[in-house]
């Protein structure tokens, strides 16, 4: 059996407590048997990509010497967890919205780059992030085979295809995403949870998701962080409110055997595909 956990909570500006927060609920995950925690996207600050600002150019950090992840790599060395660390990457004069893979021993095993670069009212990442260069990572824990996507990757079947056809046996996806300030009425909670079962059910895999809550500069993040199994079936769920640590166990065995039982790997047929990778 593995057993994951999804961290959901406020956060607001300061660095300091947003770290304290998120370490706070590390500890809680693995007390209850977590192997590897998941915390939302860009969590050591607000979600900074409401607006354009110059000014938050110089959040951003290289991954060497990078003081937000050496705190978490010495976390997951003194409990023995894996910890996909969302952070905001400067390398050079390039500027990405990344991830690094932190294994049980607190080593990075290597970094992911967001693919998929969201514009729009309230999410401006375009101003801020290069499209990542990395393509799709999958990481062998020793566990499990992970794979993970950040925020707008979750809309997109093909990264979750892509990263179980690498080999990733659970698929986690760090998220900041809430109301759309251009159109009040507009919720998406329901179909942003819609999309990421589906991929657990095309690719028979467990699914999960880490947003943050609360309101940051009058837009409102919704929660309903979740896990779900390799059916699509949510077995752990926050609210719109709710803060903690999400805990569930999969028998990767068990979900390897019935992947293969049904087919979906067995029948694709890659020589129609051409369409799939036409601009």
């Amino acid at each position: 059996m593995v057993t994951i956990g999804v961290i959901q909570c406020s956060l607001g500006g300061d660095r300091r407590e947003n770290i304290a927060k998120i370490s706070h609920y590390i500890y809680e995950g693995a007390k209850q048997g977590a192997q590897v925690i998941l915390p939302p996207e860009l969590f050591a600050g607000c979600y900074f990509c409401r607006e354009e600002k110059e000014i938050y150019f110089d959040w951003a950090e290289p991954l060497e010497g990078n003081t937000t992840i050496g705190h978490f790599q010495k976390l997951a060395a003194e409990l023995g967890v894996a910890l996909p660390i969302s952070f905001f990457e400067r390398e050079g004069e390039c500027y990405y919205n990344s991830l690094a893979m932190v294994d049980s021993q607190g080593r990075v095993l290597g970094i992911y780059r967001k693919s998929h670069i969201p514009d729009g009212p309230g999410y401006e990442e375009k101003f801020y992030f290069r499209p990542g260069n990395t393509g799709f990572k999958v990481w062998n824990l020793g566990w499990a085979t992970i794979g993970v996507g950040i925020c707008w990757d979750q809309w997109f079947p093909e990264c979750a295809r892509a990263m179980v056809l690498m080999g990733a046996e659970i698929l986690l996806y760090p998220t900041a995403i809430g109301s759309e300030p251009q159109d009040p009425d507009l919720d998406t909670r329901a179909p942003w949870q819609r999309a990421m079962l589906g991929h657990a059910v095309s690719n028979v895999v467990p699914v999960a998701a880490a947003n943050r809550i609360g309101e940051e500069g009058g837009q409102i993040f919704y929660g309903c962080s979740f896990i779900a199994n390799h059916r699509g079936d949510k077995i752990a769920e926050f609210g719109d409110t709710d803060t903690g640590v999400l805990i569930a166990s999969f028998d990767l065995a068990l979900i390897r055997r019935q992947r293969a039982a049904f087919g979906f790997f067995r029948d694709r047929r890659p020589d129609l595909y051409q369409i799939l990778v036409k601009e």
